[in-house]
């Protein structure tokens, strides 16, 4: 999939491709900073809101493996416009739920949003050389941006003008983005559809199985954060809804910045020396969350939170610089079942979270379970090697 494609048309494609992933990523994280209100509400435990958090991502998780193949072989540009009308319509429906069973059919609905990583990798590394993937892709996963906006203005416009206010706003303005795609957006030149041996990506070994724990943590971790941070926000302050929702969109801004500088990163110095460098930082901020976990003060909170998004955002760059460069001629299906894993590892730390929560009363051996998996992941970054001059990609 890598190619040599014409600079024209290159810059005004990716800008369309992250903001068409901003927009699907803002309706994915609509749920999650109200959830909070939702528990006062109808009286959830900790374990049932963090259900209602996780479950928009599992699903969206899971359809990344038939999205990136269908883009694989139908092209990003008609399966994008797809996505952003479902969207649109997925989060008018949150709007209008209010029981616990209704906001579970949400979260499910809108969890198609956030497979829409998937279709905009191979979208992207089709319009871009091998030289400059890694920065071209970590530009795109600046898009990462939309929880970001969601978790400050889902509360905000909640409170201002009520919860059907909201989802109206955001399907208009979803809507109005679809229509903007669908007549801009086009293709990289020389682009042709082909059928996929799914089979043998999943067979391709080691490879494929290292990229997908890599960003299990990484990606699963800057999700994980990102939507559950206003509940443990509002947990340990007491802040209000809005409040802990605007705290939370910096650690998705402090993320989604140093995206685009790990791909680079990795593009100078290797994705090794990045992935090493990152998993370590995180594992050290668990750390700190953890003894924080306890007696916890908002300065020494911050910092740890601001530092670990840092490191998940290169980490998050540095890994999807490889997909392209072992898989150049299935990215879309290699990156849906990465992607996959990645939305898995934003899954299981909510719920984890909440039992933990509901078991011991605080979120201590959540912070530690991350510190474990972190440094298996910088032991095993240190042997990672240049892929080979022939690609592992297999077709």
């Amino acid at each position: 999939m890598t190619m040599e494609a014409s600079p024209r048309g290159q810059t005004p494609n990716l800008i369309l491709a992250t903001l068409a992933f901003a927009v699907c990523f803002s309706a994915w994280g609509m749920l999650a900073p109200l959830a909070p209100g939702f528990q006062d509400d109808l009286g959830l435990s900790n374990t049932e809101t963090s259900v209602l958090i996780a479950i928009p991502v599992i699903l969206g998780s899971l359809l990344r493996i038939p999205l990136g193949l269908l883009t694989d072989r139908i092209g990003g540009r008609v399966v994008f416009t797809g996505m952003l009308a479902y969207s649109a319509a997925a989060a008018l429906l949150v709007g209008f739920a209010h029981s616990y069973a209704a906001l579970l059919g949400a979260g499910f609905l809108l969890g198609t949003t956030g497979a829409s990583f998937a279709v905009g990798i191979p979208f992207v590394a089709e319009w871009h050389e091998e030289r400059r993937q890694g920065f071209a892709l970590g530009v795109y996963g600046v898009g990462n941006i939309g929880t970001a906006v969601a978790a400050f203005s889902v509360p905000a416009i909640r409170d201002a003008a009520g919860q059907a206010t909201a989802g109206i706003v955001f399907a208009v303005v979803i809507a109005a983005y679809a229509l903007l795609w669908s007549v801009l957006a086009r293709d990289a030149p020389g682009r042709h559809s082909h059928r996929i041996p799914y089979m043998e990506v999943l067979r391709s070994g080691w490879d494929l199985y290292r990229l997908s724990l890599f960003y299990f943590v990484t990606f699963g971790g800057f999700v994980a954060m990102a939507i559950f941070l206003p509940k443990l926000l509002t947990d340990w302050f007491d802040y209000s809804l809005a409040d802990a929702g605007l705290r939370a969109a910096g650690f998705t801004v402090f993320a989604t910045a140093a995206r685009p500088v790990g791909g680079w990163l990795a593009d100078r110095v290797g994705a090794r020396a990045v992935l090493v460098a990152v998993f370590a930082g995180v594992g050290f901020d668990a750390i700190g969350l953890a003894w924080q976990a306890s007696g916890p003060a908002i300065v020494p909170v911050t910092i740890f939170s601001l530092t670990m998004a840092t490191f998940l955002g290169l980490g998050n760059g540095a890994v999807f610089k490889e997909v392209p460069v072992y898989f150049p001629r299935t990215t879309g299906a290699a990156t849906g079942i990465i992607g996959a894993a990645g939305g898995l590892g934003g899954f299981f730390p909510p719920l984890v979270m909440g039992i933990v929560k509901d078991a011991t009363g605080e979120f201590v051996l959540g912070f530690v379970f991350l510190v474990a998996f972190a440094w298996l992941c910088a032991g095993l970054a240190t042997g990672v090697a240049a892929p080979p001059a022939a690609s592992a990609d297999v077709g």
